[in-house]
């Protein structure tokens, strides 16, 4: 296996940008208190390429990549997949009265069973 010499380079950019910073004088520094001040050093920027690498933006995109968007023949099938049915989004409110369930929230699940919301209310099949 190949190290990714591009993450390797960040690293050695980060940890230059911190040298700078804390612009360090390292001939006070003993040896041995040098070394585990260099390997924190790359440790630590290590970590902050990985976090801005796969940090923020994933989270998201995993919960739409899991979901399967499957059209339903009816609501009763929907019902045994989601309970509560399906609903465009996290905000919209039921027009119906209480449901028994809370529903799944999918846009991209909705618009595919459109036609089974009934009352228009941005919720599919709800019980």
């Amino acid at each position: 296996m190949v190290p990714d010499t591009k993450l390797f380079f960040y690293i050695i950019y980060i940890e230059n940008i911190v040298n700078s910073y804390y612009d360090i004088e390292w001939k006070y520094v003993t040896k041995g208190y040098g070394m585990m001040k260099r390997l924190l050093k790359v440790v630590l920027s290590f970590g902050l390429v990985l976090g801005i690498s796969y940090g923020a933006g994933g989270s998201a995109q995993v919960v739409d990549a899991k979901t399967k968007i499957v059209k339903f023949k009816n609501c009763k099938d929907m019902n045994k997949v989601y309970k509560g049915g399906v609903a465009k989004s996290s905000k919209v409110k039921n027009k119906g009265g209480k449901t028994k369930y809370k529903p799944f929230v999918s846009k991209a699940l909705y618009d595919a069973n459109k036609a089974r919301d009934r009352d228009k209310d941005g919720i599919a099949c709800e019980r």
